[in-house]
């Protein structure tokens, strides 16, 4: 059984780092990187340059998958060819989807052609070195950042590039830029309670961080934005950089006549995370549209592209052994905010669906905690 996986994602990874060399079983990771990044501490690297990658080849030792590192072009599944983008195609038997989502700047004119990101390592170099850039002594343009989007994202994102310009500003003794957090709905933060939504909204405010909450995004030049809140009122926010993390949407990279696809345009998935009408596809990630014990989509968050990955690896060794596959039975562990340092709100799952809300330095134990488990789940 000739297997491709598409992507060293969390899912991708997981499932890669899954397997082990089964006869009849021959697996292929495909990834452009050399290197599998930890996205959700991508706004440590943004700020602080943090080491956020780890190298491939040593996390599949033992594990029977070979890594190919190429880009990906296209993935036609009617005809089972993936085309990469050194004109190379590689045929499959079984192919697992895991090239994740790509940032959705929703049409907004001028936003995707001045706007940072905040995806890959590239994306936060770039931050990184403009707040170096623009605490030196000889920069003379606008200093201030807007960050579009109040999700997990944005506000830890914020929360960390204002810990690095106090930290810059009492080095080379200049003022500390002005950070706005532009939130197009009601409140930041919506996969938290109220309660902890308030605390980490307080610890933004000590930060001195402007929370423009029902402040839509409407267009955006190289230096300014243009806000405008719920009564119409429209404002000009000067800015030195913008950054968007408003968004994500699946990458439209797979093609099939009877795929099927939802909202974001993520792939529909069975219950065993294959493509609808293609059982040789597993899909999984952000591109996938799986659906929980409710009926609702899973959340494109990492601990479940990391369940997903898992579950996926390991029923591809009972394809090959032909044996039933397992079913997806997603599970949310817990979710927290990083506020900068060792400073985090969230919340973790208890016995009989009970939460447990957490804030401080034990929520930042819980935070690192989650990191660890991903790091011990593919060694």
């Amino acid at each position: 059984m000739k297997t491709l996986i598409l992507g060293a994602g969390y899912a991708g990874l997981a499932a890669a780092t899954k397997m082990k060399p089964t006869p009849g079983l021959e697996a292929l990771l495909v990834e452009q990187n050399a290197y599998h990044t930890f996205e959700t501490r991508l706004h440590e690297a943004a700020a602080h340059n943090t080491p956020v990658t780890l190298p491939l080849t040593p996390l599949l030792r033992g594990t029977g998958v070979h890594l190919e590192q190429a880009q990906v072009e296209n993935v036609d599944v009617d005809a089972k060819e993936v085309t990469l983008k050194d004109g190379r195609v590689l045929t499959y038997d079984t192919l697992v989807v895991g090239l994740g989502s790509v940032t959705n700047f929703y049409r907004i004119p001028g936003l995707a052609e001045n706007a940072a990101e905040l995806k890959q390592l590239s994306d936060a170099d770039e931050i990184f070195n403009f707040v170096n850039r623009a605490y030196s002594s000889d920069y003379t343009g606008n200093r201030d950042i807007v960050v579009g989007g109040a999700g997990l994202t944005g506000v830890e994102l914020v929360t960390e590039l204002a810990q690095r310009a106090e930290v810059l500003s009492r080095e080379r003794g200049l003022p500390p830029f002005q950070i706005y957090l532009v939130e197009a709905g009601p409140k930041i933060l919506p996969v938290l309670d109220d309660a902890l939504r308030q605390k980490a909204e307080n610890t933004l405010r000590e930060y001195g961080i402007h929370i423009l909450i029902g402040h839509r995004l409407m267009s955006a030049t190289p230096d300014s934005v243009t806000v405008q809140t719920q009564d119409g009122e429209q404002k000009v926010i000067p800015a030195g950089k913008i950054i968007w993390t408003g968004g994500i949407q699946a990458r439209d990279i797979v093609k099939g006549e009877r795929l099927e696809k939802g909202p974001g345009g993520r792939i529909a998935v069975d219950e065993f995370l294959r493509a609808k009408n293609y059982p040789d596809v597993f899909v999984i990630g952000d591109m996938g549209l799986a659906l929980n014990q409710d009926g609702k989509p899973v959340p494109t968050t990492a601990q479940h592209a990391g369940q997903q990955g898992r579950l996926t690896g390991k029923n591809l060794i009972r394809l090959a052994k032909g044996e039933e596959l397992q079913p997806y039975e997603p599970t949310t562990l817990g979710e927290f905010v990083s506020l900068g340092g060792l400073m985090a709100v969230g919340w973790m799952k208890l016995p009989w669906n009970q939460k447990l809300a957490i804030t401080g330095g034990l929520a930042h134990v819980m935070k690192r905690a989650s990191e660890w488990r991903w790091r011990a789940s593919i060694d």
